[in-house]
């Protein structure tokens, strides 16, 4: 043990961990080896001497009370972290009056400890094995824990990488680093299909552990996040923070709404989205198959919010009868004129879909029938109710 000092940052430097993160592993696998050679139920307890770069290992013998019940008791009534009551096995080695302990040192007090020095050397060659095996199971479970940390802070971002296979149920799976990736067939556009060797661009859509596969990193094409993703690689003024992004909802392949802010009044959130002939939204619906994209403005009002969000139609007032919450939708009724109903709606139905899916409201359509939109067909009374949007948008715009 005369270079442990050195072996831990040794080990460190191998595996990429903290020397922290190494010092901890092993005095608990001193610990469990310890328990195992001589007694599991004893109390062990180990520290590490840098300046004499020692690994010291020790039992812990608390001092109590003279009339204390653990000095005699086989079995001592404990209570858990929920407050449950339970019995627990004792043995009696753990504890020394406070009597005894003080003939040792007069300083002690009841709940000091007295450490009793251990040899590890002269447990044998089967110690050295169990705390081998100890040692490397809690260092690799530093490594996936430290793994885990990494790429569950990647969640939402975009990852570039090659397909390097296919399995039987058309799922893709890809290496990100030091781990396998998987593109499950339900993560992917409508109409893609890929093979060994392809390079493909997804974003990071969670992190798990599976008992029987380790560590998961699954991709996805199809996430709002990776339209958010893809955009702010292509809109400088995104990765800058000076146009957000409030919402988005996607049919994948189909259709998609993105809901725009800023504080900045030179610049338009639209426009510098859509790019100068609309390069920078191609660019992305490209990437998308050919995924329409439509911008709006946000507002933090909802009737607002809502009315945007349907267009092409035009809404004539939007009510809200119930707020959403994070858990739930909200509930809005939508009152139109009947020649806007089909806009509203949209092919089968992905207009009104993605409008609920952005507004975060169920929207109901409350059709006027027989009144139409055209000037030469409604009249100044027809044209009332039109003018509850436009008048709420020019109040807080």
């Amino acid at each position: 043990m005369d270079k442990i000092i050195d072996i831990i940052d040794s080990i460190a430097y191998e595996k990429g961990l903290k020397v922290e993160e190494i010092e901890v592993a092993l005095k608990e696998s001193l610990v469990k080896t310890a328990q195992k050679m001589i007694d599991e139920t004893l109390v062990f307890d180990a520290s590490i001497d840098r300046e004499a770069k020692k690994l010291n290992l020790f039992q812990k013998i608390e001092v109590v009370a003279d009339d204390d019940e653990r000095l005699t008791a086989e079995f001592t009534n404990e209570v858990n972290d929920e407050g449950v009551e339970y019995q627990k096995i004792n043995n009696t080695e753990n504890f020394i009056s406070l009597s005894e302990a003080k003939k040792l040192d007069s300083d002690l007090e009841i709940g000091d400890f007295l450490n009793y020095d251990l040899e590890f050397e002269s447990m044998g060659r089967n110690a050295a094995s169990i705390l081998f095996q100890n040692l490397e199971y809690r260092l690799q479970r530093h490594i996936e824990n430290n793994l885990f940390d990494k790429y569950n802070s990647q969640v939402g971002k975009t990852i570039n990488s090659v397909i390097t296979s296919v399995d039987s149920q058309d799922n893709s799976f890809m290496e990100i680093g030091e781990v396998r990736a998987i593109l499950p067939r339900k993560n992917r556009i409508k109409g893609e299909f890929f093979k060994v060797g392809d390079a493909i661009k997804a974003v990071v859509r969670s992190v798990r552990v599976d008992k029987q596969h380790g560590l998961i990193v699954e991709v996805s094409r199809t996430s709002p996040k990776f339209l958010e993703a893809l955009l702010e690689l292509e809109v400088p003024e995104l990765a800058d923070k000076r146009i957000t992004i409030e919402s988005s909802a996607r049919i994948p392949g189909a259709r998609a709404k993105i809901a725009l802010s800023t504080n900045e009044p030179n610049i338009d959130p639209i426009g510098a989205i859509v790019g100068v002939k609309g390069v920078r939204i191609n660019a992305v619906s490209q990437q998308l198959n050919n995924e329409n994209i439509d911008c709006i403005e946000y507002s933090a009002i909802p009737e607002i919010f809502i009315s945007r969000s349907l267009s092409p139609a035009i809404v004539n007032s939007v009510k809200i009868e119930t707020e959403g919450t994070y858990d739930t939708k909200g509930k809005a009724i939508v009152t139109i004129n009947a020649d806007q109903k089909g806009r509203a709606i949209g092919k089968v139905g992905l207009n009104i879909r993605l409008a609920s899916m952005l507004t975060k409201h169920e929207i109901e359509l409350n059709v006027i029938e027989g009144v139409s939109t055209s000037e030469d067909a409604v009249s100044n009374e027809e044209q009332a109710p039109k003018k509850d949007i436009s008048e709420l948008e020019a109040l807080f715009n």
